[in-house]
């Protein structure tokens, strides 16, 4: 058993940085440096060194920008069983979009879909999107969403184009009240909007909260309390790689006043109740 499950990790290949284009070098200077594409190999060896299982997020593309095709998770995920857990990348305004997600998990065995509403330009609640979602409830498989601001396009012009306005949490909601039996991981704990998620996930037993993007030692005073207390059982680590690297995380984690208790909840428990619904328990 792994001593921590990470469940925000982008496949950090060639094709991923392609894909990502002016918008992924905008957020690499965000988070203040250059950032190599790896090997899947090579990102393995990371995480296998950490003791840290991974769950390798797919990207779906959409407004315009181009995806990575979900075999390139799913190959990873064969190679490396050990380290990835797969979930797979697709646009919610797709034509193909129940299509694709259906071939992901039934085909290729990913257990989750990833999406960015502020970089695919939709809104959760969009009507076009609930049967993507009401897809995801049949198959068992979570949704991991960004949500809040993001790097994504940060500092290019305009934002390169990306309304952070998709990413409010709240949107959310509607999509969770709806459909209870789905299972909804929101990322980066929606700041600037975190007030709103942390009502969500007090409200909604199926929403969770990813810690995701943003280094321990950064995250709002306002979040800590609940971690400790009525979260603790909704909160994921989740460490943005390879914007932010695991061990970073895990270090300032670590120097957190938190109970041992909720610390193996965050680091491992919480996901991996999360994942085995989705399939055979990490």
């Amino acid at each position: 058993m792994p001593r921590a499950i990470d469940v925000h990790v982008h496949l950090n290949s060639a094709a991923f940085h392609a894909a990502g284009g002016a918008c992924l070098e905008h957020a690499v200077q965000a988070f203040g440096g250059r950032i190599a594409p790896q090997s899947v190999d090579e990102q393995a060896a990371v995480y296998r060194a950490a003791d840290v299982q991974a769950v390798l997020l797919g990207w779906g593309g959409g407004a315009g920008r181009p995806g990575i095709p979900n075999q390139a998770i799913a190959e990873a995920v064969r190679e490396h069983p050990d380290v990835f857990v797969g979930f797979a990348g697709v646009d919610p305004l797709a034509p193909t979009a129940v299509a694709d997600l259906t071939a992901a998990v039934e085909r290729l065995g990913l257990r989750g879909l990833k999406v960015h509403p502020s970089a695919q330009a939709f809104r959760p609640d969009d009507p076009r999107c609930f049967p993507l979602w009401e897809r995801c409830a049949a198959l068992g498989v979570p949704v991991l969403a960004h949500s809040g601001t993001t790097a994504w396009g940060a500092g290019g012009p305009g934002g390169d184009g990306v309304e952070l306005a998709y990413s409010r949490p709240i949107y959310w909601d509607t999509v969770a009240a709806r459909l209870p039996g789905l299972t909804l991981i929101a990322a980066h704990f929606g700041w600037p909007w975190t007030d709103e998620l942390v009502a969500m996930a007090m409200h909604k037993p199926n929403v969770y909260v990813d810690l995701s993007g943003w280094a321990p030692r950064y995250w709002p005073a306002t979040l800590l309390p609940w971690l400790r207390t009525r979260l603790q059982d909704k909160c994921l680590f989740g460490s943005d790689y390879p914007f932010l690297a695991p061990t970073r995380w895990l270090d300032e984690f670590a120097a957190l006043d938190l109970p041992e208790a909720v610390r193996q909840k965050i680091l491992l428990d919480n996901a991996r109740r999360v994942l085995s619904a989705s399939s055979a328990e990490c």
